[in-house]
């Protein structure tokens, strides 16, 4: 059996799969097909029974309610489940507010986080369990984001194919507050294209409109309704966000391509999630114009401060955490082409996880326990960052983890003299099996661990 993506070793029942299949298939051979009886798989038991494994796999803190996964499962997770689809198929389903957090984002500044209820989740993942399939035919090529058999790195491939096959007028996109800004109407024509079924369009609308519920600068709780208010916004930590996030953007991708500008200026788009760069041949200017005219009919915003046209070889720019442009191979007396490498932020925020892993709030840890959890911090890091020149930044790193890790161990001993005697590189890597990330293997199995 397939094994689910993200979720370790938890398997989709066959009946799921099935399912799942037959409307594969169905969406596959009928584009203009609308589903229409959609609602009872949803509250099928054996469906929401495997939505809540999927969401406990995932793990997450409880929503407004308080209630946690070990609370559910104390009092019984199969008879939760089975209330829980008695009230669906009794039409009394409603929402609770999402509770919201902030996180902060790598460019500075706070990301709202929206946590639903385990509740909601699990709703919300059977609702994506029975879309899924239908939506998955209409995606497109260039959408790489929250899909199976697609990733970030995926996307990385991409670009750096295109970059040197001569596409190298690059529209470097932003677009301001994505999930934020996708409005409510539009979005769900887009949903309603495919499926018709009433009951599924108003749970879906209910969860876009889902009252909101953060503390105050008192300590107080206060809810409000801004997606409501507005009339537009998917929250970020949704269960359905991405796939609905993914459906929206398809409207851009697919105009751009039925209005003739990917012929016009020889152009590809390569999406991942709220991120992406058109990579041209030719006039990358209006390939950004195009772009801003169809966003503006989409209602999304775009960023003009951060978007820009770049052109290779004599400039370069960063997508998902790496930056493209020139290198220069060491290897042929610095000749120079078009590569990728880890971008310096990227580098830059891995340093400070290794930092906060090694600060004096760790020092009650054994030494095996601090190194464990750094290799699965250097591990988790280069199994993403394994693509292009990446050499340098391994180094970097190394060097970075070595006198962080030997200054933990100075003051947890409190040596103060003969620090690289009594914590040599050898010892380091050797009994306490710290990892080394350059010389390795590029295809970095060692790392499946």
């Amino acid at each position: 059996m397939r094994k689910e993506e993200g979720l370790g070793n938890l398997t989709t029942p066959i009946k799921i799969r099935e399912l799942q299949r037959k409307l594969y298939i169905k969406a596959k051979e009928e584009p203009d097909f609308r589903f229409y009886s959609l609602y009872d798989k949803l509250c099928r038991e054996d469906i929401l029974a495997h939505a809540y494994r999927c969401c406990r796999a995932n793990a997450g803190s409880p929503g407004v309610d308080g209630i946690s996964f070990a609370h559910i499962d104390s009092e019984g997770a199969e008879e939760w489940v089975r209330k829980l689809s008695e009230e669906l198929k009794a039409k009394q389903y409603k929402p609770d507010a999402i509770r919201r957090v902030y996180i902060p984002k790598a460019s500075g500044g706070q990301r709202p986080l929206g946590i639903p209820t385990i509740r909601d989740r699990v709703v919300q993942m059977a609702a994506v369990i029975v879309l899924e399939p239908i939506f998955e035919t209409d995606l497109q090529e260039e959408q790489h984001a929250y899909r199976r058999k697609r990733d970030a790195k995926g996307a990385v491939k991409q670009v750096l194919s295109l970059l040197q096959k001569g596409h190298t007028e690059v529209v470097d996109a932003d677009l301001s507050g994505y999930f934020d800004t996708i409005p409510h109407q539009e979005l769900m024509k887009s949903v309603a294209r495919r499926v018709v079924d009433s009951e599924v369009l108003h749970l879906v609308k209910m969860w876009q409109e889902a009252p909101v519920e953060e503390r105050g600068e008192d300590g107080r709780k206060k809810r409000n309704t801004p997606n409501k208010d507005t009339g537009k916004g998917i929250a970020q930590g949704g269960v359905t966000s991405p796939l609905l996030a993914n459906i929206y953007m398809r409207r851009f991708i697919l105009g751009f391509k039925k209005l003739g500008f990917t012929r016009e200026f020889g152009a590809r788009i390569v999406n991942y999630a709220d991120d992406l760069v058109i990579c041209c041949k030719r006039n990358a200017e209006g390939a950004l114009e195009a772009m801003r005219e169809i966003m503006g009919r989409l209602k999304l915003t775009v960023n003009e401060k951060k978007t820009r046209v770049c052109r290779l070889p004599e400039e370069g720019f960063d997508f998902l955490g790496y930056t493209f442009g020139q290198m220069r191979s060491p290897r042929k007396n610095g000749h120079p082409y078009i590569g990728t490498r880890p971008s310096a932020k990227s580098v830059k925020r891995m340093k400070e996880a290794i930092h906060e892993e090694t600060t004096r709030r760790t020092g009650w840890m054994t030494v095996e326990e601090i190194v464990k959890r750094v290799n699965r911090k250097l591990v988790g890091w280069a199994n993403y960052f394994e693509i292009g020149t990446v050499s340098e930044a391994y180094k970097a790193l190394d060097r970075h983890t070595k006198e962080r890790l030997r200054q933990w161990l100075c003051k947890k001993h409190k040596v103060a003299t003969g620090r690289y005697v009594r914590f040599s590189d050898d010892k380091m890597y050797g009994e306490y099996g710290l990892i080394k990330l350059p010389g390795r293997k590029r295809d970095l199995s060692w790392a499946k661990m």
